[in-house]
C-alpha cells in the first residue's frame, strides 16, 4: 500500500497516492486523480491521519524561519491576560472583542511571542498595515547572543512586497497572495476580522494552512449575518468586553451618549414631506408595501430602467439629504462648538459633500478618502498636538486610524449601522490624562426617517449594555 503525500497546491491541500481511503474534510479530484482541501484543513487532515496510524509524507508547510522573539516594554492588563488563556485553551483558535483603544494590537503581539514561530497580521488599511509594524517594531525584539536586535517587519501592501517571519498585509495583498504564500506562515491575525467573512476576503482564511488564528475586532457582528462564518474560519468567540465594562475598571475613559433632536425649519420640513409622500406613493405603485431594506435592494436595480423606481429614488435621496443635512443640525453644532472650546472633537458626516461644507463654514481641517497621506498625517499630528481643536470627516476615520485624546464624537449623520455606532463611539474612548468623561452626541433631524436610523443603531448600544444611565435623549 503506497503512502499518502501531502502538496500545498495553490491554496488547496493535495493528497496524492491516497488509495481512494476516506479523509473528512477532502473531495476527489477526477483531473488529478487525487484527493483536495482547503489550506485551511490541514491540521484536522494531518490530526486525522496521525490518530488513524496512518503513515504519510507531509510536504505541505514552508514556514518562513523566525528567530525567538522577546517582549519589550509591554505588559498586558488582567483582561487581555485573560483573553491570552481562553485563547490558547481553544487550541490558540479563537476571536477577541474588545472595544477600540482596549489593547487588542497588544494581544496580537504577545500571541506572536508566544507561539515564536511565522506569522501574518492581516488588517484592512494601509494605516493599519503602518501601525502594526510600528508597534511590532516597538515592543518585538529579537534574542540575540549579544544582546536585542531589532526585527525586520515585512509589508505587502500599498506597494509594498516583502515578506519576512513576522509580516503585516492589507485583505486586498492577503487574498491576491494567499495561493502562494498560504504555507508559509504558522499563525494568523486578523485584526478587524469582521471583513473577513465578505466574498473573497474569507478565501484568505480557507488557503492559508496557517494552524494558528487569531481574530480582534471591537463589533464582531455584521448586518448581513455573515459573521456567523467567523468560527469556521479562524475559530470563535474565546473572550469578549465592552466598552461600559472596561470604563467601569477605569480602562477606558468614562462616557456618555446623548441624542439632541432639531427641527427642520419650515422650508425644510415641506419639502422632506413632499418627497417622502413621492417615493411612498411610487413604491406603492410598484407593489411594495413595506420601505423594508430589501424592497430598497429591489428598487435600486429596477431605477435602471423603470421610471417609477427611478422617480421613487430620486425622491427617497432627496429626502435623506434634507434630514442628513439640515440647517438645524448645523446650528445645533454651531453651539457644541461653542460650548467645548477646550475639547478634542470628531465630527463624523456619512458624505464627503457634508465633510467639505463643514470644514469651509467652520474652518475645521478635514480627512476623507481623498485625503493625501501627507496631508492625513499632518491633520493628525495637529490634532495630537493642540494645533487643530477638531477634525471632521466622513467615514474614514471609524476604522483603523489612530486618533490620540478626542473626548468629544459628534455624529452628524450616519447608517442605521450598530458597527458604525461602536466604532465611532471607540475613537474618543482612550483613558485622559486628567480623568475627563468623553461624550457621544448625534444630532438627529426630528420627524424624519433619520430618528428611526437612530434607534436601530442606538439599538446596538442597548444591546451590548454601552449606555449608561446618565445618557440623554433616549427615553423616548
Amino acid at each position: 500500500m503506497s503512502v499518502p503525500k501531502l502538496f500545498f497546491d495553490k491554496g488547496t491541500i493535495r493528497i496524492e497516492d491516497s488509495n481512494l481511503i476516506r479523509i473528512p474534510g477532502t473531495k476527489y479530484d477526477e483531473r488529478t486523480k487525487s484527493l483536495r482541501s482547503y489550506g485551511l484543513n490541514y491540521s484536522e487532515i494531518v490530526d486525522y491521519l496521525k490518530k488513524s496510524d496512518l503513515d504519510f509524507v507531509d510536504n505541505v508547510t514552508n514556514f518562513i524561519p523566525s528567530p525567538r522573539f522577546q517582549i519589550r516594554g509591554l505588559s498586558l492588563r488582567d483582561y487581555q491576560q485573560q483573553a491570552m488563556q481562553n485563547w490558547e485553551k481553544s487550541s490558540m483558535r479563537g476571536c477577541v472583542v474588545l472595544p477600540t483603544g482596549a489593547g487588542k494590537t497588544a494581544i496580537g503581539i504577545n500571541a506572536i511571542q508566544k507561539i515564536n514561530t511565522s506569522a501574518l497580521v492581516v488588517v484592512p488599511t494601509i494605516d493599519l498595515m503602518e501601525q502594526w509594524a510600528n508597534n511590532i517594531s516597538k515592543y518585538l525584539s529579537v534574542d540575540h547572543p549579544q544582546g536585542e536586535q531589532n526585527i525586520g517587519i515585512g509589508k505587502l501592501g500599498g506597494g509594498e512586497d516583502d515578506l519576512q517571519a513576522i509580516t503585516v498585509a492589507t485583505y486586498d495583498s492577503a487574498y491576491l497572495r494567499a495561493s502562494s504564500i498560504g504555507n508559509k506562515f504558522k499563525l494568523i491575525i486578523f485584526d478587524e476580522v469582521h471583513h473577513l467573512p465578505a466574498p473573497g476576503y474569507r478565501l484568505i482564511a480557507e488557503q492559508f494552512v496557517a494552524p494558528y488564528r487569531l481574530g480582534l475586532t471591537a463589533t464582531i457582528e455584521r448586518e448581513d449575518e455573515l459573521h456567523e462564518l467567523i468560527p469556521y474560519l479562524t475559530g470563535g468567540v474565546v473572550f469578549r468586553l465592552g466598552s461600559k465594562d472596561l470604563s467601569d475598571q477605569k480602562h477606558l475613559a468614562e462616557y456618555t451618549v446623548d441624542r439632541i433632536q432639531a427641527n427642520l425649519t419650515p422650508e425644510e420640513q415641506h419639502e422632506y414631506e413632499v418627497n417622502q409622500k413621492k417615493f411612498l406613493t411610487n413604491i406603492q405603485k410598484l407593489g411594495f408595501k413595506v420601505p423594508s431594506m430589501y424592497n430598497l435592494k429591489r428598487l435600486i436595480m429596477m431605477s435602471n430602467k423603470n421610471k417609477t423606481a427611478r422617480e421613487a429614488m430620486l425622491a427617497r435621496n432627496k429626502a435623506s439629504e434634507i434630514a442628513l443635512n439640515s440647517e438645524s443640525k448645523v446650528h445645533e453644532l454651531q453651539k457644541i462648538l461653542r460650548q467645548n472650546p477646550n475639547s478634542k472633537i470628531i465630527i463624523f458626516t456619512q458624505n464627503n459633500k457634508m465633510v467639505y461644507s463643514l470644514s469651509n463654514r467652520f474652518l475645521i481641517p478635514h480627512i476623507t478618502y481623498k485625503t493625501l497621506k501627507d496631508e492625513r498625517r499632518d491633520v493628525l499630528d495637529g490634532f495630537k498636538s493642540g494645533r487643530y481643536g477638531a477634525v471632521v470627516t466622513s467615514k474614514v476615520l471609524d476604522e483603523g486610524v489612530d486618533v490620540p485624546d478626542a473626548d468629544l464624537g459628534i455624529i452628524m449623520s450616519g447608517t442605521g449601522s450598530g458597527r458604525e455606532l461602536i466604532q465611532r463611539l471607540g475613537r474618543i474612548l482612550r483613558p485622559k490624562q486628567d480623568g475627563r468623561k468623553a461624550r457621544l452626541v448625534e444630532l438627529v433631524s426630528k420627524h424624519t426617517r433619520e430618528t428611526g436610523t437612530s434607534a436601530k443603531r442606538i439599538s446596538a448600544l442597548k444591546k451590548n449594555s454601552l449606555i449608561g444611565t446618565d445618557s440623554a435623549g433616549y427615553g423616548d
